[in-house]
């Protein structure tokens, strides 16, 4: 089964969820909560004090999680989501959802959560929208965060130039509205692959098909014609108004304040939802959103980067950069001039890094420790540091240039120089350690 549900008694099997009957409110209480379990156990919310709506938070909140998601593990995330992109297919489409159970006018009556104390207001993290290219006629899925208004209009967060942007500005030079569907609680390989920034034109409900084993269904809505996950626990259709927009700001991923923005007005025509729905939350600048907006990311630069130089052994997007500003690049290095080339195709590969540290396969690219040790050894400041200035980066940064997107970027070769006594680098081992019980001994 390719729904939310299934997932849910997935990760209930193994001890991976918890569930919480006691009453809660969306106003900071669910937001703190998640947080207190961040980097542990997801957690299923069955009494809301301001909606009858169920709700799942930090549902993808571990690479453990993450790695049942796509279908594998956590050791074979990136194989997975490489081989999905590769061979994305399109799901069939059936002739009704079973989000079509309930429908309501009443965008409200969802228990949309109040996170952090300066917000513009409640925030839905994890709706997808869906929408006509233009150009191509095909779909396109990305996420976006709502902020309620009123009970039919919710101001909707999209980054200029990104593909639903694309299509609303395409839209308005047409002097229409644009239609667009939205689901909420849907299987996490569907986010996952809602959260991919596949090439324009490309439709990324084909990678989560792939993803699910081509079992993933779509259903045709009647206001907008078009097709979304036909096991959906919520579904909104209507349009984003072409003349309306509303101010609003909000945490990123950063765990920072974006600053203030106008942005664009949706106005709902149906809300659809299953009996006994789910509603799903993500935590924003915590565990999930982290690794639901860096590991698609971090599986695009371990395909690209492995397939220009084989001698890559892993890419990590570190935790510390919050999964988007750094990566780590693990090689077996060839050449002295190995580490500035693949620092320039990394920056190149994903362009809101701000650093890249390339290391030794000796040394584990997901311990920070690990990496400022190979630092503190192998890394000489005046020769192993590139600095870019002035070059195009995240939006996210607050210490950047942010209306101009302009910022300046680090290249760190903390490898091993060939040119000094290779002994001087080895890491000392102790024989047999791995056979020594500390019990034996310690009685």
């Amino acid at each position: 089964m390719s729904d939310l549900r299934n997932y849910i008694s997935q990760i209930m099997k193994t001890k991976e969820l918890k569930t919480i009957k006691t009453k809660v409110s969306t106003k900071f209480e669910i937001a703190g909560i998640t947080a207190k379990v961040d980097g542990s156990y997801a957690v299923l919310f069955e009494n809301i004090k301001e909606s009858n709506f169920r709700l799942i938070s930090n549902l993808v909140g571990t690479r453990k999680r993450f790695g049942i998601a796509v279908g594998g593990t956590e050791s074979n995330i990136h194989e997975k989501i490489i081989s999905a992109i590769k061979t994305a297919k399109k799901p069939k489409i059936i002739s009704s959802g079973k989000f079509m159970e309930n429908k309501s006018k009443n965008l409200l009556s969802m228990p949309i959560v109040t996170h952090f104390e300066k917000e513009s207001g409640p925030f839905i993290t994890s709706s997808i929208a869906y929408a006509k290219n233009p150009e191509t006629g095909k779909q396109n899925s990305s996420f976006h965060r709502l902020m309620p208004i009123d009970k039919t209009h919710f101001s909707i967060r999209m980054v200029e130039g990104r593909h639903l942007h694309r299509c609303f500005v395409d839209a308005k030079e047409h002097g229409e509205d644009l239609k667009i569907a939205i689901t909420v609680g849907v299987h996490p390989a569907i986010s996952i692959a809602g959260a991919y920034q596949a090439d324009w034109g490309k439709d990324e409900i084909d990678i989560a098909n792939s993803l699910l084993g081509g079992k993933l269904t779509l259903a045709k809505l009647p206001f907008t014609g078009l097709n979304v996950p036909s096991s959906s626990e919520i579904v909104m259709e209507g349009k984003i108004l072409r003349d309306q927009t509303h101010p609003e700001w909000m945490v990123e991923m950063l765990q920072t304040y974006d600053h203030k923005r106008s942005q664009p007005v949706f106005e709902l025509d149906q809300l659809y939802f299953r009996n006994n729905p789910i509603f799903h939350d993500v935590l924003s600048g915590y565990s999930e959103h982290r690794l639901l907006m860096g590991m698609p990311i971090e599986s695009k630069l371990n395909g690209e980067l492995k397939k220009s130089f084989p001698q890559t052994k892993q890419v990590s997007m570190t935790n510390g950069g919050c999964n988007w500003l750094h990566a780590v690049v693990q090689i077996k290095k060839k050449n002295n001039s190995d580490p500035k080339k693949i620092i320039k195709k990394t920056f190149e590969s994903h362009r809101s890094l701000k650093q890249v540290t390339v290391v030794d396969e000796d040394i584990n690219p997901n311990s920070a420790e690990s990496v400022e040790y190979a630092m503190a050894t192998r890394f000489q400041a005046d020769k192993d540091l590139i600095i870019f200035k002035n070059v195009r980066g995240s939006s996210l940064d607050p210490s950047s240039d942010q209306q101009k997107l302009q910022t300046a970027k680090i290249g760190i070769d903390a490898t091993r120089s060939f040119s000094k006594r290779p002994e001087g680098f080895e890491l000392a081992k102790i024989p047999r350690i791995d056979k020594i019980n500390l019990k034996k001994y310690f009685k």
